[in-house]
């Protein structure tokens, strides 16, 4: 179970993963803008200023995996609760049902198991168990739903008629969601595919015309002039990146 959807926490393989790679691969690019063996190996020590950005994009793609997870989990609770079954034992069955599409690894999956645990041993009411789910992944769509469950439950109201709508509702919302990415996922690709040609245009320089271009590692007006090409492409890609990241 995770106890904060707003962090991401690295496995220990998976760091060894991330540095390795990111130290090689700004020591490569250092290289290649400077052509200092020196200066490349210090500069891979960089890849620790880059762990928030790769915990920040994890975040954001397991918490859309989350409301994935969570409208098939409200499909589940639904059929349920028609068959006249109550929210505790609704909750249990989504587990049972949801486990032949999900792997136990799965953040709902966890969160299920945990529920049903919770609910047969320790004897706790689904609503403080779903108002705490509601808490620690910090999604409005989850939030929202609970807060609307909570009223019906306390005011009265047509339960299966609520959790239908709330999954017509992420439904709506994933598909709009899922037309944007692929608006923008053709603009992204040439933005990333621009901020290569930089790299690649200089790697064959030096491979097939290393006088022309000996005066840009050799003079100091030629370094300064490699160290403003990469913070200018570093830049490039930083604002490229950001412009085409929508938050919903």
């Amino acid at each position: 179970m995770i106890y904060d959807y707003s962090k991401y926490e690295m496995r220990e393989m998976e760091k060894l993963v991330f540095f390795a790679a990111g130290y090689g691969v700004i020591a490569v690019v250092v290289f290649l803008f400077f052509h200092s063996i020196l200066l490349s190996l210090l500069a891979g020590v960089l890849v620790r200023f880059l762990r928030p950005y790769y915990e920040e994009f994890m975040v954001r793609r397991r918490n859309a995996e989350l409301a994935v997870q969570f409208k098939d989990m409200l499909t589940c609770i639904s059929a349920s609760i028609a068959s006249g079954r109550q929210m505790q034992d609704a909750i249990i069955e989504a587990e049972e049902n949801m486990s032949v599409m999900y792997s136990p690894e799965t953040p709902i999956m966890a969160e299920l198991t945990h529920m049903r645990r919770s609910i047969l041993e320790n004897n706790e009411s689904d609503k403080v168990l779903l108002e705490d789910f509601a808490r620690r992944t910090k999604n409005e769509d989850i939030r929202n739903f609970v807060q609307v469950y909570i009223t019906c439950r306390n005011m009265g109201g047509d339960l299966e008629k609520i959790i239908s709508r709330a999954s017509g509702i992420l439904t709506d919302k994933m598909n709009i969601e899922r037309e944007i990415r692929a608006i923008t996922a053709q603009k992204k690709l040439e933005g990333r595919l621009i901020a290569l040609m930089p790299l690649a245009m200089l790697l064959s320089l030096n491979l097939f015309s290393q006088s022309y271009i000996a005066p840009l590692y050799t003079t100091f007006t030629g370094r300064l002039i490699m160290a403003g090409c990469l913070a200018a492409s570093v830049y490039g890609v930083w604002l490229m990146e950001k412009i085409s990241t929508i938050e919903l």
